[in-house]
């Protein structure tokens, strides 16, 4: 209770407006720390100190360590808290300086952390720190060689496995000889306090620009177009539109019906299905309104079928200023497309050279440098090879593959399309808004400040660094 005592105690202005003053005086060689609360309200409960004093349970000690900091809240010093407490000044100094170096960390926790999650933070900053034990079984060394094990892939031990396990770890490093028998549960607290987890991977894809600077200028290009589009829609009635296909789209429909949900089961879907073909959807994203556009649904994706995609998107609105944000797929800069923004620009089609000889038509680099003109009504702005989630559609395709085909039943194609138009409408009357786009294409620095901690959290810091020299020397 007392705990929750001091929460309270936190909450309020003086102790908010770091009002908790600290004095050191030196007496007889030995440094003391005094604190107070300057003009503070908050008051010790009524407790029998005599029966906090004489209980021996670990949480008779959290409360007593607690009636020492609600006491210093009161402006008094050691000595008093001392008599009131039955413990020496020396321990109730202790207390009061882990206190007052968990305090920045406390007042962060209190806006950060839920009730609960508070307290048992107030519950450790008042608790012993963990007791070093028996001499353990195994040296840094040792420890540290099993973890530069776990960091190997397997295959170099001649091991058939893709990741390590804590049964497979513990048998090569008794093979390796680098213990003489280990226990698989010890392995498994090794790499859980070493934070590794040989089981657990994430895929990522590395960027075919080879000049980081070059990368670089086309992020910064993509996200100022998102983050310029607003202003560009209202005053220069300029319309971004983020543009990809959607491949593969398969009509799948079950061979049996799906049983619905009932208490304590989740829905069953039938998994064997009868596959009617596929579609591709060609969607288009406006990236001020957040709503999908004059989305292109058919069998193939040619060039022609890009194309005509495009001209249907600007018939929407022929006055207006279209950019378009595509990746480098050879139909998103391809003859035809070219043709097609030389005639909306009234540049003769003679001008143009022939494709895979001369001119703007040469190669797939000319002709994005073509389509990339800023002077043209309809630009296109191109994203760096394998960087697909700068495009803004994608999410928008995540949406449609969870909301539409996941747990999709489609008798046919037509069904299948059908319910792909019927989804775009409706999401674009009930949930359609602009994304938030904050990424800057400049890499997110972490905040200066450093996260104020515990005297605990230090403590533990401070023993890793040990243990690491240990090893290390």
């Amino acid at each position: 209770m007392l705990a929750r005592k001091i929460a309270i105690a936190l909450k309020t202005p003086s102790f908010l407006n770091d009002q908790f003053v600290v004095a050191t005086v030196k007496k007889k060689g030995r440094t003391h720390v005094r604190q107070g609360c300057q003009d503070c309200s908050v008051r010790t409960a009524n407790v029998d100190s005599e029966k906090l004093a004489n209980s021996k349970t670990a949480a008779q000690r959290l409360i007593q360590r607690a009636l020492i900091i609600l006491l210093a809240f009161d402006r008094k010093s050691n000595q008093q808290i001392a008599e009131r407490v039955k413990l020496n000044r020396n321990q109730v100094g202790i207390w009061r300086r882990r206190w007052q170096e968990s305090f920045d960390a406390l007042v962060r926790a209190e806006t950060d952390l839920n009730g609960a999650a508070f307290f048992r933070m107030i519950e450790d900053v008042l608790s012993d720190a963990p007791r070093s034990g028996a001499p353990g079984d195994f040296s840094a060394e040792q420890v540290t060689q099993i973890l530069a094990v776990a960091c190997e892939k397997p295959e170099l031990s001649n091991r058939p496995i893709n990741e390590w396990t804590a049964r497979e770890l513990a048998d090569e490093v008794i093979k390796r000889g680098i213990v003489d028998s280990i226990s698989i549960s010890q392995v498994a607290r090794y790499l859980a306090e070493a934070d590794l987890q040989p089981h657990r991977s994430k895929q990522w894809l590395t960027t075919k620009e080879t000049d980081p600077e070059v990368f670089q200028q086309q992020v910064e290009t993509v996200c100022q177009a998102y983050l310029n589009a607003p202003a560009l829609y209202f005053q220069a009635n300029t319309r971004t539109i983020s543009v990809d296909e959607m491949t593969g789209v398969q009509a799948l429909e079950r061979n049996a019906q799906t049983i619905p949900m009932q208490p304590g089961q989740p829905a069953r879907i039938e998994f064997e299905y009868t596959r009617h073909g596929t579609l591709c959807l060609i969607g288009n994203w406006d990236v001020v309104e957040g709503t999908m556009i004059s989305p292109t649904i058919g069998l193939t994706r040619t060039e022609k079928d890009f194309c005509d995609h495009i001209q249907q998107t600007v018939a929407e609105d022929p006055n207006a200023t279209w950019r378009f944000i595509v990746d480098n797929l050879n139909t998103h800069c391809s003859e035809t497309l070219v043709n097609y923004v030389a005639e909306v620009e009234e540049i003769l089609t003679e001008t143009l050279g022939v494709k895979g000889k001369s001119g703007i038509l040469k190669s797939m680099k000319s002709r994005m440098e073509f389509l990339s003109d800023v002077s043209h009504q309809i630009r296109f702005i191109y994203l760096p090879k394998h960087s697909s989630w700068l495009n803004q559609i994608e999410i928008m395709f995540g949406i449609v593959q969870r909301r539409v085909l996941r747990r999709g039943d489609f008798k046919s194609l037509d069904d299948l399309k059908h319910r792909l138009q019927e989804f775009i409408a409706y999401f674009n009357r009930t949930f359609a808004r602009p994304f938030n786009w904050t990424y800057t294409g400049k890499p997110v620095k972490a905040a200066s400040l450093e996260i104020p901690k515990t005297w605990k959290e230090k403590w533990r810091k401070c023993k890793n660094r040990k243990q690491l020299a240990l090893v290390q020397g």
